[in-house]
Formats: C-alpha cells, structure tokens, sequence
C-alpha cells in the first residue's frame, strides 16, 4: 500500500502525522499521512495524482461522522477540523458531480471512473431504472467485465455469479444473457462502459444521491439535485422538477429545508422536515454546491449564500471550485497522450488470483500434513511433555510455593496502594473543590461579559434597523424579510408603546408631586 507525506510550512504541527485511508470506487484503499493543517484539497490531488487522473472536478471525498451522517470534506479547510471521528480517518472518493453528457468527457480514465460510480449506484439501488433498461445496463456491465460470450467458458447460469441489482430475479438474469450473447458481441470494454454511461444518463434518478425527509403531510420523500435541477421523489416516482433557473433560493432552519423558487410564473415554496438539524444542513451545502456547479456560467459569478435572511442568523457557505462550463472546456483543451486505464475487479483477473491461492492453500497443507505425521514431531510432542512434567510431585510442589509467594506479594502491594490512594483522594478532594469554585466564578464572569458585549453591538443595530430612515440596500433587504416584519409589528411595536406608556405615567407622577 503506497503511503504518501504531506509537509506543510507550519512549524507547530510538523511533529504530528494523521493517518488517512481513503476507499477507492473499484473498493481498493491507499493511505497516506497527513499533519494537523493539511486542506482537504491535498487529499483530493492525492488521489488524482494515484489514478494519473486530470479531469478531477467531477470527483470528491466523501466521509461520515459518528453519528452516521454524510459529508463532503471542503478542500479549502483542515481535515482535521472537518473530521469528528477518531484517528484514524477513513475515506471514500467518489463521483459528487455527474456530467451532464458523459460523451463530452476528454478522457477514457475520467468515464472508467463514472462507470464505476454508477455500477455502485445501480447495485445499491439509487440508481432506479425500469426492466427493459435495467437488463441492457447489466449486459453492459458484463460485456465490460467479461467480453464476448464464449460457451465453453460461461456455463448456463453464469450471470448468477453477477450481484448487479439489489433484487435480480431469474427473469432479469435471462433477459442480461440475452443481450449479452446477441447485442453486444465485438465490444471493447471501454466501448460498453461507454453504452452503459450513454443509456444511464437518460434516467430520471441518474446522479440522484437520495435525501431521506419527509413533506408538509408526514410522507416520506427523497430529495436529490441532478445537473437539471432540484428534484423530489416519493417511492420510484417523481413529484418535483426545479429547474436550476427557477431556483431562487435554498434555505434551511434547525430541521427544516426550504426550497423557493417560480413555477408556471407562481411563487412557489416546497417545506421539507429532515431527521437531525446536521442532516438539514448537509442537504442545504449539498444544494447550494450543485446549484453553483451546473448554474453558473463561471466560477468568478459564485457568491456565498446564507442560510436565511434573518439578521445574525443562519450558516454561511460558498462553493470553491470550477463550474461545469469550465470543466468542459477545460477537457476539450486536454492535449496529453491518454493514460493507461487500469481495470480492476475484472472476471479473469479474480480467476488467476483465485486459482494461485487455491494451489498455495493445497501445498500449504500438504506440507503441514507431513510435518505433523513424522515420528519425530510425535515423539518429541510440547503437549506431551507438559503433560510429563505436571505429573511430577516434586515439581508440582515448587510450583505451589512459587503462587504462594506471588499471591502474599501481591496483597502486600494492594494494602500498600489503598493507603497511597486514601491520602490522595483527601488531597485531590481539597483541591478540587476550590477549583471548582473558582472555574464556577470564572465562567459566569465570562458569560456576563459575553451577554454585554453582544447587547452592546445587538441593540444599537436593532435601533437602527427599526427606528432609523436610513435607505441602505442590506438594510432595506432586512426590513423587507417576512421574519423582520412580524417580530417589528408583533413584538416591538407593542413593547416600544409600553415602555412609552410607562414613561409617561412617571413623568405625570414626578409633575403631580
């Protein structure tokens, strides 16, 4: 497993390496070090660098927290600070952008690599499809792996051998055969990796990494965004079809996601409920990533993008890359000779590897068989012999004084460590519970500060906000928010009325006296 070192310039982190693993799409894993400020776009070279690999914006790196929730590593910030696991960390690379049109990918490398992703996609069932496409996908995939049929070399049920599809039934497995004898024959396996991205790309589901969530009703919908747009499924059906041009705006707040955006000239607003708020927020930045890399013309036109609108409030994220645009131009302009495409996992391959580890197994245990059947492995037995010596009275006495001492030992050693151990707790319990008086004091300091310093800031710019003319644009955008305008009305005009009430009654009383 080749291992790589990523040294960085500062000197305070040069002393701690991490270990990364990182699981390839074809399930292979290489590993490399890394120090406590390395950027996740490290990573991403790295294993752009390994596969020799220049077309690489489709592709990122994908892992997952130990509350089993999904999260793309952004290449602009530490590892360290994006992974809450414990070291040391693994990995997976995987496709986060699919191409709109895989024929406009430069290189047999890049589409290779696409191919691998939706095999996965179709063997975890993301990537649904109806029988008539589900069967010349799996032809693809075996013309890919195993070539032309032969009949002396595939027997009648060899498709079975094949886990394609979560659920394969028999009818599918004869429909695959089919094909695959009399379609297909006489393609390279690039040239049906090439059929199988062509066709997968016309389903509705294709580059759909599913959302669990449920709607405004309680149903369960998976949410999804695709190089079209923002979409909706519920079951194998879909209910929803924003496009990227109707999409005004993505949102979510605690647990809830808003989508908002024009439909048929309509202002229209899908509310969606997730399982956890970090859930919420992965599906906001997976939105607003996808959203910026299929919309925009250029990356120059990115912006950050706020979670909400409410003043002092929401997650603020931008995405930091090229767009698709730029990508394809910047494939067409590819001028190298193309690398060797290395396919792994192939049929003949897990055969010749099979059958040397059957003959070294066999060897292996011929081998053993002789050793254990001499005279001269019975004779001089290490069971036998213990067996001999245990049965010697003399011995066995020694042996009984021996675990005598050891054990009068050893009750010494405890006494002595519970009267260490009593004076200490004594000790510690003193001074522990002045620190703990004194760290009580020190916080509630800190969080009166705290309070002060945000009233300081926070209400000067509420008065502003509610109470001044002042017409600058992010201000004016402020006051213009539904969530401005109901906390004015709602609350501070009512409030402000009674503080007024209030005053004067006690200005009437001081006049009065």
């Amino acid at each position: 497993m080749k291992m790589l070192r990523f040294r960085s310039p500062s000197i305070r982190s040069l002393d701690q390496e991490i270990l990364c693993t990182i699981r390839l799409l074809d399930d292979s894993e290489i590993s490399c070090s890394i120090q406590r400020d390395t950027k996740g776009q490290f990573l991403l070279d790295h294993v752009c660098n390994h596969y020799n690999l220049l077309e690489k914006d489709y592709f990122g790196i994908r892992y997952v927290d130990p509350e089993k929730q999904r999260h793309w590593l952004e290449p602009n910030k530490p590892v360290v600070r994006q992974m809450k696991s414990q070291q040391p960390y693994t990995m997976c690379f995987r496709v986060k952008f699919y191409p709109h049109e895989p024929m406009k990918i430069k290189e047999e490398l890049t589409r290779y690599l696409l191919y691998l992703q939706l095999k996965r996609d179709i063997y975890h069932g993301r990537l649904l499809c109806p029988f008539a496409e589900a069967a010349y996908l799996g032809a693809c995939i075996i013309q890919a792996e195993l070539g032309d049929y032969d009949p002396e070399e595939h027997p009648s049920d060899y498709i079975r051998d094949f886990k394609l599809f979560p659920k394969q039934s028999l009818k599918l497995e004869r429909k695959i055969m089919e094909i695959h004898k009399n379609e297909l024959r006489g393609q390279c396996a690039a040239l049906a990796e090439l059929n199988m991205l062509q066709r997968a790309h016309s389903l509705e589901t294709y580059g759909v990494d599913p959302h669990p969530c449920k709607d405004f009703t309680g149903s369960t919908a998976f949410l999804g965004f695709t190089a079209t747009g923002f979409v909706v499924f519920q079951g194998n059906k879909r209910i929803h079809l924003l496009k990227w041009a109707d999409v005004s705006k993505l949102k979510f707040e605690g647990k809830t996601f808003y989508v908002i955006g024009i439909q048929k000239e309509k202002k229209l607003v899908l509310t969606f409920h997730t399982s956890t708020p970090a859930a919420c927020k992965h599906l906001w930045k997976c939105g607003v990533e996808n959203q910026a890399f299929y919309k925009c013309a250029k990356s120059s036109q990115i912006k950050t993008v706020s979670s909400s609108n409410i003043f002092f409030k929401g997650s603020r994220f931008r995405y930091s890359g090229r767009v698709a645009k730029e990508v394809i131009e910047a494939s067409s302009k590819i001028l190298r000779e193309p690398p060797e495409v290395r396919r792994y996992g192939q049929v003949t391959d897990h055969l010749h590897s099979f059958t040397i580890i059957q003959s070294f197994k066999t060897a292996l245990q011929s081998v053993l068989l002789m050793i254990f059947q001499s005279p001269v492995w019975s004779e001089s037995n290490p069971a036998r012999l213990l067996r001999e010596l245990h049965a010697d009275p003399d011995i066995q006495a020694q042996l009984e004084a021996e675990r005598e001492r050891d054990r009068a030992y050893e009750r010494t050693r405890q006494a002595a460590r519970s009267r260490m151990s009593g004076v200490l707790t004594s000790s510690l319990r003193l001074l522990s519970s002045n620190e703990r008086v004194n760290a009580c004091v020190l916080s509630m300091a800190r969080f009166i500060a705290v309070v002060m310093g945000v009233l300081l800031v926070t209400v000067p710019m509420l008065l502003l906000l509610l109470e001044s003319d002042i017409d600058v644009s992010f201000l004016h955008e402020i006051r213009q928010t539904p969530e401005f305008e109901q906390f004015h009305y709602e609350y501070y005009c009512p409030l402000r009325r009674w503080i007024l009430c209030k005053i004067s009654m006690a200005m009437e009383n001081i006049w009065s006296d």
